[in-house]
């Protein structure tokens, strides 16, 4: 399978992370690729703040602290972060988790999983011998199956641990960790709320199914359906990357543009930014066009606000979720050290909730958020 933007963009920050600095024209012999795709990818991580570029070199950002393989770095408690990604969603939840750890005084160790998640435990172990004292975990996980073969291992972590934007099956051992995750059932209803207020009828859902966050927003389009006392106008059109799968992700343009034009359906909720972005410019070329003809919100807010028409997007509070699990474990962590019994401490699940930024994509004149 071609590897995407974003894989490549992670292993190039992984790179970085690991040496410190780095000449852009070994980073594209060590990725792979041409140095002009390099130049490119480079620039596009430093103009997010993920890199440091100066006369052909880069480097792990100062503001986001030593990198992992480095010594120094701040004094007091050293935190570990386990990512499936730095990029994209993920690059915000890091980012609010380096913030709570500055404010703490503690320094953070990042790992990197690129959705492997058989290597997530090897890259655990990997934080706790660079010196972590408690561990935030995001496991690389895909799909149920993941959660399946490699879900326990975090509950038998020797640190304290907690468990970030992913939710762990009822009665199992990582159940019983710590965990602070968006509630995507609640976003999901708000964006199917705003375009019933609209006057449209029972919205389409299309999303992907390859990550937790997808099969999330499809349990929550049931949920809120069911809240709603609506009933499913038709079965999830299943959508895929554009790049990695271009005759699946035209199945799923040409599926919404079906309902579109036979009067099933005018809005529809699609996960996630990029491929809303990707659906409203191919429609367009079909002859359906956004809002007139069809109302749509993206899921994920990482994005949207930049497309042609600015879209409206449920925005679950990635750096809030980052920042709110880091306060937690420094709390687990400080409370362990002035002598309490951390084992006795009662667990919490935290659920924060997403906003729901209106643009135009729904017909919208102006810029809220509710």
């Amino acid at each position: 399978m071609r590897e995407s933007a974003a894989e490549r963009h992670d292993r190039l920050l992984a790179l970085v992370r690991e040496r410190g600095t780095a000449r852009v024209s070994d980073l594209a012999g060590l990725l792979g690729v041409s140095p002009v795709t390099a130049r490119r990818d480079v620039e596009a991580l430093a103009a997010r703040g993920l890199l440091d570029r100066v006369h052909g070199q880069v480097s792990w950002p100062r503001a986001q602290g030593a990198p992992s393989g480095l010594a120094g770095g701040g004094s007091g408690l050293v935190l570990g972060l386990l990512a499936p990604s730095a990029t994209y969603y993920f690059a915000e939840v890091i980012r609010g988790a380096h913030e709570a750890a500055a404010r703490a005084g503690a320094r953070l160790i990042l790992r990197i999983s690129d959705y492997r998640p058989e290597e997530d435990r090897a890259r655990a172990e990997g934080l706790l011998a660079a010196g972590a004292e408690g561990l935030l975990v995001a496991p690389g996980w895909r799909g149920p199956e993941d959660r399946l073969a490699y879900g326990d291992w975090p509950a038998e972590l020797p640190v304290p641990a907690v468990l970030l934007e992913r939710r762990a099956a009822p009665g199992t051992p990582l159940d019983g960790l710590d965990r602070v995750s968006s509630d995507h059932a609640h976003g999901v209803l708000l964006a199917l709320r705003h375009l019933l207020e609209l006057g449209h009828a029972t919205p389409l859902l299309v999303a992907r199914g390859d990550s937790p966050t997808a099969l999330a927003v499809r349990a929550g389009y049931a949920e809120a359906l069911a809240a709603l006392g609506l009933e499913a106008p038709r079965a999830v059109i299943d959508s895929v990357p554009a790049e990695t799968d271009p005759e699946g992700f035209e199945r799923a343009v040409r599926a919404l543009h079906e309902a579109v034009a036979s009067g099933r359906a005018s809005a529809a909720l699609v996960h996630n930014d990029v491929d809303a972005i990707q659906m409203v410019q191919r429609l367009a070329e079909l002859g359906v066009r956004v809002p007139e003809d069809l109302a749509l919100i993206a899921y994920d807010d990482e994005v949207a606000a930049l497309a042609d028409i600015p879209l409206t997007a449920v925005a679950p509070p990635k750096r809030q979720v980052g920042r709110h699990a880091t306060e937690l474990l420094v709390e687990r962590l400080v409370a362990g050290a002035g002598g309490g019994d951390e084992d006795e401490a009662v667990r919490r699940h935290l659920s924060l909730l997403p906003r729901l930024r209106v643009r135009a994509s729904c017909g919208a004149s102006r810029t809220t958020a509710v």
